[in-house]
């Protein structure tokens, strides 16, 4: 989940971090996952062995954006998944929910007729995010979204009276055996509040530290159910400081100009947020800490913070053309509903 920067030019706060609200227990206690200051040193060192090992490949795709004449081709997904590391990607904090965007689109009905290699694929990376998901307890909403898309899938294949799925018996079985692991892992899925003699707790932590947490959480979702936890972060959250920043950070200057009342005295933030939300809806790019980038020049997908091996950056003669054209385009960024747009499926 990106983190929400509002610190002006001159702060020199350290924001690189994201916050995720995990669980809330019974007893008020709310357990937040920062991606900097509670990992442990086993999943730090694992993020950052996958970060150096994808580093030094950079995975990438090369695409055919639009079929012409001269050229006629296909993408195909199960390549895509491989080229671009999603596996490794899963154990990323950065683009564990990128992934869940990705796989809850794919996961469903419309699975079953796509090819072998592209359901082993998925199923591949499903585990993963179950496998991580697990050991992490990070982002469990997301995960009990994508469990019941899959146990739907199940129950529909095993209740299917004529016709079957697309591939071999043998194939299928495999797949079976490999959700009923990924269930079984579910089932075993349970967020462990922290150890009593653990300190600091949040509610430990000044008034102050609490609110820059609350003003880095991106979700509505957790917002509102971090209020429903105790007194001291519901009084927090319903500060209108901290609606009128989660509005800024969705929504253009124009759009909240467009819904804000002649009685600027009067003003709530958290209607204003749901107003633009029901007219505007959420932005899907600043839903994600990282997302897929295409490059104009050489049509690869490739994850921003690991570049790839630009035609724009290796040949200078082509560099120096683009500089005087007006200067390099930067990538565009491809969320999970752009990205499943250039397969056929």
């Amino acid at each position: 989940m990106p983190a929400m920067l509002k610190n002006s030019p001159n702060d020199q706060k350290d924001t690189n971090f994201s916050c995720h609200i995990v669980s809330i227990s019974k007893s008020g206690q709310i357990v937040i996952y920062c991606s900097r200051y509670q990992e442990s040193k086993e999943e730090e060192k694992e993020n950052i062995d996958s970060v150096q090992q994808s580093t030094s490949h950079q995975p990438h795709c090369h695409i055919t954006v639009k079929s012409t004449k001269e050229i006629a081709g296909f993408n195909e997904l199960d390549e895509a998944v491989k080229r671009l590391d999603f596996r490794s990607a899963v154990r990323d904090v950065r683009r564990f929910n990128y992934i869940c965007a990705l796989l809850d689109h794919l996961i469903g009905q419309q699975m079953t007729g796509m090819s072998g290699c592209t359901q082993k694929a998925l199923l591949a990376m499903l585990e993963e995010v179950a496998r991580y998901a697990t050991t992490s307890q990070h982002n469990p909403r997301g995960f009990r979204r994508l469990l019941n898309k899959l146990r739907a899938l199940s129950t529909a294949e095993r209740s299917s009276c004529w016709g079957g799925p697309l591939g071999s018996q043998l194939l299928w079985h495999q797949h079976t055996a490999k959700i009923d692991r990924i269930l079984n892992m579910a089932s075993e899925f349970q967020i462990k509040e922290p150890h009593p003699d653990l300190h600091p707790k949040l509610l430990n932590l000044p008034e102050e530290c609490i609110r820059e947490i609350i003003l880095r959480l991106s979700d509505h979702r957790d917002l509102t159910a971090s209020a429903q936890s105790c007194d001291e972060i519901c009084s927090i959250v319903n500060e209108q400081r901290v609606w009128r920043e989660l509005t800024k950070f969705h929504f253009t200057t124009q759009q909240i100009e467009l819904v804000l009342p002649k009685d600027t005295e009067t003003l709530d933030w958290k209607i204003i947020f749901n107003s633009l939300k029901k007219v505007y809806g959420l932005n899907e790019e600043r839903q994600y800490a990282e997302m897929l980038s295409l490059c104009k020049y050489c049509r690869c997908l490739f994850w921003k913070s690991l570049g790839h091996p630009c035609i724009a950056e290796q040949c200078p003669d082509f560099k120096a053309r683009l500089q005087e054209a007006g200067g390099i385009t930067p990538p565009a960024p491809v969320p999970p509903s752009a990205f499943l747009k250039f397969f056929s499926l």
